[in-house]
């Protein structure tokens, strides 16, 4: 009888370590999840700031080029008249058509200035615009890489109440895409998960 309580103690013994290395496993991943969750999280707010002052740069340069194509419209709106009444007006003395040509030139001039510098300002807003863009992809990226890592931590924390093991391999599955998405999103690489950033989006 003795050597079956000392099997059974035995048995009991082997099981409570596998379970303490199993908890004291999650408890380490859990701080390391943490860890690298606040890293990303910080990473995004980052990338959010900058994803706004495209976006404002953006909306500025818009802005910009729509005074200025009001702008080209009303010098366009004088050159029409001045034209009209050079046409109209064949009977003017030297000076005067001296003049109306002066202020002719003068206004063909700022048409033109204005078409160049709409162009220019347009090129700025797109730029912003595509930098918006850019930065959009590693937003999602680090989304991903948070909501996954939040995933694997949930699943952990279920792991150390039920003692299952298998819970611990499937939250790794999340850990695994977390820090695939986190890290693209971090350094900049290419990674993306386009469903998931489609369902957070």
């Amino acid at each position: 009888m003795a050597d079956v309580k000392q099997v059974i103690d035995d048995v009991v013994g082997q099981t409570e370590q596998v379970a303490d290395r199993l908890i004291s496993l999650i408890a380490v991943l859990v701080a390391v999840l943490a860890t690298v969750m606040a890293l990303f999280n910080i990473k995004g707010g980052n990338v959010g700031q900058a994803m706004a002052q495209a976006q404002a740069g953006s909306l500025n340069a818009w802005a910009y080029f729509q005074a200025k194509s009001t702008k080209q419209g009303l010098a366009e709106s004088m050159l029409d008249q001045l034209l009209v009444e050079r046409e109209g007006n064949s009977g003017l003395n030297a000076e005067a058509r001296t003049l109306l040509e002066t202020k002719i030139e003068f206004y063909r001039e700022k048409v033109d200035r204005y078409e160049r510098e709409k162009l220019e300002i347009k090129a700025q807003a797109e730029a912003y615009e595509q930098e918006y863009d850019r930065l959009n992809v590693h937003d999602d990226q680090l989304d991903i890489a948070e909501a996954s890592i939040n995933m694997a931590l949930a699943l952990l924390g279920v792991a150390a109440l039920t003692r299952r093991r298998w819970l611990v391999w499937f939250a790794l599955v999340f850990v695994g895409v977390g820090l695939a998405s986190g890290i693209a999103g971090f350094v900049g690489g290419d990674f993306r998960l386009e469903f998931l950033a489609n369902i957070l989006g």
